[in-house]
């Protein structure tokens, strides 16, 4: 089926190109959103009329995708759950939960379907790269770090393993409470011979 855009679409063309595309395709995306209309004479005719209006309306969609690029791009995001010792979380941070830990510090109205986890969703602790497509080909960058609450010692609230525990200050040290760690016996046998 052959249509007209009315907007830049990804893989199909620019505004007012024509596009071969599969008829269900047209009739239940492109259509029913207004991205499209079939390409007719008179559709033709009518889109020629309205070029300058949907060119406009055009830059203005760009305009605030970037300016919602500006809030979040580069953005480092932190989510805690609950995990296991080995960093398997007990259940899955999805596109929904890092749409909302993003508005909930920047007012940038993301919604989960512009959070793209090509793999799905994380069931793992670490530091992740997540692309963000904001649409009318504006993407975004971030930074998230999923932790587990109440890390083990030797788990830094970003995911990484301290690497050179030597390292660590005392103050650290009592941080970790060491003396209540149930995988360290030296530190019962030091204990019970004071």
């Amino acid at each position: 089926m052959n249509v007209i855009l009315l907007e830049k679409i990804t893989n199909l063309g620019d505004i007012g190109e024509t596009a071969d595309v599969k008829s269900g395709f047209a009739r239940n995306f492109l259509f029913p959103q207004g991205k499209a209309i079939p390409a007719t004479k008179a559709n033709l005719a009518e889109f020629e009329e309205r070029k300058s209006e949907l060119l406009a309306a055009h830059k203005e969609n760009v305009a605030a995708a970037e300016a919602r690029k500006a809030k979040v791009d580069g953005l480092n995001i932190k989510i805690e759950v609950n995990a296991s010792d080995e960093g398997k979380l007990y259940g899955s941070v999805g596109t929904k939960d890092i749409a909302d830990v993003i508005n909930s510090q920047k007012d940038a109205e993301i919604v989960k379907s512009e959070v793209l986890l090509p793999h799905g969703v994380i069931r793992e602790v670490g530091q992740y790269e997540i692309s963000l497509d904001l649409g009318h080909d504006v993407s975004a960058e971030i930074v998230l770090a999923i932790v587990a609450q109440d890390a083990p010692a030797g788990i830094t609230d970003d995911g990484s393993l301290i690497e050179d525990v030597e390292a660590i200050d005392d103050a650290e040290l009592e941080e970790l409470d060491l003396e209540e760690d149930p995988q360290n016996p030296a530190a019962d046998d030091a204990e019970k011979a004071e």
